[in-house]
Parts: C-alpha cells; structure tokens; sequence
C-alpha cells in the first residue's frame, strides 16, 4: 500500500553575508501565507517544525505590526523546512498523482562563515556538516546586500570583490574537508543564482539593471568564485554561475533620517519571493534539459541533478492526458539508455510555455488536477517574473 501523503523534496541554499537579509527573507516568504487574509486555491504552504514556522510568523508580524526586524543570527545554520501541501485530497485525481506535497528545504547557511574563522572545533565541525548538507541543494542563491551597495555607491566595485573573494577563499578553506577520498563532488548544488537583497532601496531598477551593474564592476571576481566551483564538481560545464540573476525584497522598508532603524515597513511591498518555488522546483529541470541538449552528462550526475524529473516532466505536461505518463512508466530507471529515453518528456516539459502551458494549467484546474495545475502555474510564474525583469534565467 502506498504510504501517504507522498512527497517530493527540493532544496535550495542561501548563502549571504551577515545583515544581509537572510533571516527577513525567509519570514517574508513563510508569514504571508499564514495570514487570515491569505487564500490560495491549489495548495497550503506548512512549516513542518511549529515552533520554527511560529518564529517565522512572529518575525513577520513584528515587521508587520511594529516595524521590527528580527533579531540578527550569528553563526546560527539553519535549514527550514516548508510543506506544499496540494488541496483535493479527497479527489479521485488525488490517489493517481505521483506525490501530494512538494517540500522545501531552505538551507541557511551563516555569512560569519566566510568572514571569520570558527571560534572552536566544535564549530569548525559544524560549519563542514552545514556545508555538506547544503550540497544537497539543486540551487543555490548567493545574496548581494542592497544596502551595501548603496553605501559602497560609485564604488561598487570593493564591496562586490570582497563578497566574491570571502565567498571563493571560504569555499577553498573547506575544499578538502569537503572533497574527502572524491577527486569531485557529483551531488552539488549545479545553479548559482545571483541575488540583490534589499532590492526596495533601488526602486528604480529591474534585473537588468542589477544584472549590469554587477558584471561591469566584478567580471573577474565572478570568473574567479566559478573556477573554484569548477574544480569541485564532476562535470563543471554542467555548472550555471553567475548566470541567473534575481531581485528580492522583503518588505519597503522606511528608515528614520538620523537612524538605521525603520519607522516602517509595508510588508505587502515583497520582491521576488513569489519565485522562490517556481526557482527550486521547475528551474533545475529547465536546465537539466538546457544541459542535456548540448552536452553528455554522465548517468550519476543525472541522477542527482533535478532527481526525479521524469516525474516532475509527466505531470507538467499533463500526464495521462498527453499519454506522458505511460512513456515515463516505461522509461528504463537504470543503465545507459535511462538518460538517453528521458529526454524526450523533459523537453516537452521543460519547452512549455505561452498559450500551451495556459491551456494545460486551465484544463488541469477544471478536472481539479491540484499537481499538474500547481506545477504550470509555477512555471507560468517563472516566465512572468522573467517578463516583469524580476529574473534572468541562463540561455546555456
């Protein structure tokens, strides 16, 4: 018997400096959906741990209600782990779909990391288990604080290279300890997706204006941060970084004239983070199929970038309507040619777009199909944020 409910996991790192908004980010993100006003009509989103989803909510309702932000976390790694649970689980539907909750794992990873040596071997221990848990991550997103920028303005340039370069020299630090007895890692996090945090502090940007800004001053240091990464993975040309790029803002924030601290914040002003789904869950089976389209990419790498796509590919196109899922049931799981009969499904899936992928996500939602309908609306909304200049998704 199968055992419900079904779940599919993804995961994505956040890496940042300390004060760069990470904690904020992910309250904006979790304490809008708990909010009495708040309805989606496909899916709930639940924090697994309580206590945890409580100190989200209560981080938002502090900026929210008081204009407080919350409280900075020093050399605190913390992985969050948030439910996509699919409404209609009483539908017929329901019992045929391949999983009835999509997870997330957000993975918190603390900037004091790459700016100071642990203070102990206990904590020198746990920045290597923090790190090795992040490898498991499909995406990751490294942020660049807006508000550093702005006190770097027509400097740029030193803010972004110290970033980099603490970032580069951190991940070099660890390399050994991370490598252990593998000459390269094959599970790693393949899309490194440039972020500007606080992005409410240029309100008259787009991405690409970030996206601009950010190869003009720091080229190099880009070039420097993705040949150490390189030479960490199997397969480096399967590697995006510095290639997408994202605005995100947690709130409007409204700060005193003679203090740091707001005076307000409208958090009904967020940037970005209606994508942080759409991101972890369609994006790395775009770019598997980008990948796969122009390069061999060895079975074991297959299997831990975008695992589980073929899955994930049925159900965007619409399953069983298009007869999708009775090619995925027939798809070999292992051997040579598992790759090779994939990739017929993953480029359906993965080139939907337009009035198709419309047509599919309002079909699925009057059938009530709650996974096909939630998966092209995140897909739908992947393409909005790119059209709205929230996001640049990498061409390669």
């Amino acid at each position: 018997m199968a055992k419900y409910p079904r779940i599919r996991e993804q995961h994505i790192a956040v890496f940042g400096e300390s004060g760069s908004g990470k904690t904020v980010l992910v309250s904006s993100f979790f304490g809008p959906t708990q909010e009495g006003s708040y309805s989606n009509d496909l899916w709930d989103l639940v924090a697994d741990d309580t206590g945890q989803g409580n100190r989200l909510y209560q981080n938002y309702l502090g900026m929210r209600d008081r204009a407080r932000t919350p409280a900075p976390t020093r050399f605190e790694a913390t992985t969050y782990y948030f439910s996509v649970k699919l409404k209609g689980g009483d539908n017929p539907a329901a019992t045929k779909r391949p999983f009835d909750a999509l997870r997330l794992a957000w993975h918190d990873y603390p900037g004091e990391w790459f700016e100071e040596s642990p203070s102990s071997e206990e904590e020198a221990n746990r920045r290597i288990d923090t790190f090795r848990s992040l490898l498991r991550s499909d995406v990751a997103i490294l942020l660049v604080d807006g508000q550093k920028l702005l006190d770097y303005a027509g400097e740029e340039e030193r803010y972004l290279k110290s970033l980099l370069t603490n970032f580069r020299q951190g991940v070099l630090r660890l390399k050994d300890e991370l490598l252990g007895d593998e000459d390269r890692l094959v599970e790693f996090p393949r899309i490194w997706i440039l972020a500007l945090s606080k992005a409410d502090l240029f309100p008259d940007w787009d991405i690409h204006s970030f996206r601009d800004l950010v190869i003009e001053k720091a080229a190099n240091h880009i070039e420097g941060l993705r040949s150490t990464l390189n030479d960490l993975v199997d397969t480096p040309d399967a590697l995006s970084v510095g290639e997408d790029f994202m605005l995100l803002s947690s709130a409007k924030f409204q700060l005193a004239a003679a203090s740091p601290e707001p005076v307000e914040i409208d958090v009904t002003q967020r940037v970005g983070l209606d994508l942080i789904l759409p991101v972890a869950s369609v994006l790395p089976l775009e770019r598997r199929v980008q990948w796969s389209e122009r390069m061999e990419i060895p079975r074991k790498v297959l299997d831990t970038l975008a695992d589980g796509a073929e899955t994930l590919a049925a159900v965007l196109v619409g399953g069983k309507a298009l007869g999708i899922d009775k090619l995925v049931a027939f798809l070999p799981k292992v051997g040579p040619l598992a790759g090779m009969a994939a990739i017929p499904v993953l480029t359906e899936a993965a080139k939907l777009a337009g009035s198709q992928l419309r047509a599919i996500n309002t079909q699925a939602r009057e059938h009530h199909d709650y996974l096909t309908a939630t998966l092209t609306q995140f897909k739908l909304d992947l393409d909005q944020g790119v059209k709205n200049k929230l996001f640049i998704r990498s061409l390669k």
